[in-house]
């Protein structure tokens, strides 16, 4: 795929994130860790050199008390329709071929040229400063599934695509169709652990999937949709400042306060 193009997948893997139910506790951002084998940070006080695939940023609607509001906002990958990271990648280290529309990161090819960085306008995408250290006896606590990486490369969320690997296998065994998986078959680390049931996950083009019925709501947004990289997470709000928020934009031009949140 170059990258220039629209491709249309017969199943598109997407979230809908309820920015209402986020409580910003960060238990997906825990679980993205453990999950995908990334290591403690040498240096967590260094926030230019941070390693995280999910991140929670806190939102303000920028109004003094007792009209003040936050909301929190956990961003993964976008997996977007049309992403701006793989048409400049010069060793396609990062590609959108897989049914499902998962775009993938192959870390054997990157040679950590960073461009996919640079192009990401979500700041989805992290670079390995350092080779993966694991306090002792952590290391026995390691998902067998994914492999580390080395220090040097661009690293991302891929949705838990292991979790999915698997999904495809056991419906093989179960004589099913690993093409056609039903609902709740494969769901992401970050899904699974969400306490207040925020993230809803499943296949975007099936009217089965609740993640399609809630992708057409009248309170869902694409974060910077106007961009037109169609991405396959979706955000919903019942507050008119958040979806604003959502496309860099509020009202007279003065954008509200956002900011990592730890």
């Amino acid at each position: 795929m170059s990258g220039h193009a629209f491709k249309e997948f017969k199943i598109n893997w997407g979230m809908v994130i309820d920015l209402d139910k986020c409580t910003g506790c960060g238990a997906c951002m825990t679980a993205c860790q453990v999950e995908n084998n990334i290591a403690p940070m040498v240096d967590a006080s260094n926030k230019m050199r941070t390693l995280s695939w999910m991140l929670v940023f806190e939102l303000s609607n920028g109004k003094p008390a007792p009209e003040a509001e936050v909301a929190y906002l956990p961003r993964p990958c976008m997996q977007c329709g049309h992403p701006a990271c793989v048409p400049v990648c010069p060793v396609v280290a990062t590609d959108k071929n897989e049914e499902g529309g998962i775009v993938s990161q192959i870390y054997p090819r990157c040679i950590g040229c960073r461009y996919c960085m640079a192009a990401c306008p979500y700041h989805a995408r992290y670079f390995n400063w350092e080779d993966p250290i694991f306090p002792k006896g952590m290391e026995k606590a390691l998902s067998p599934d994914t492999s580390t990486r080395p220090r040097g490369v661009v690293e991302k969320c891929n949705f838990c695509h292991t979790r999915l690997m698997h999904a495809k296998d056991k419906a093989r065994q179960d004589g099913g169709d690993p093409e056609a998986l039903a609902e709740g078959a494969y769901i992401p680390a970050c899904v699974e652990v969400c306490p207040t049931g925020a993230i809803t996950f499943g296949d975007l083009k099936n009217p089965e999937h609740k993640v399609h019925q809630l992708s057409k709501s009248k309170n869902a947004f694409r974060l910077l949709e106007k961009l037109g990289l169609k991405p396959q997470v979706y955000y919903m709000s019942n507050r008119e400042w958040v979806r604003k928020l959502g496309d860099n934009y509020a009202a007279g031009g003065k954008p509200g306060a956002e900011k990592k949140h730890s």
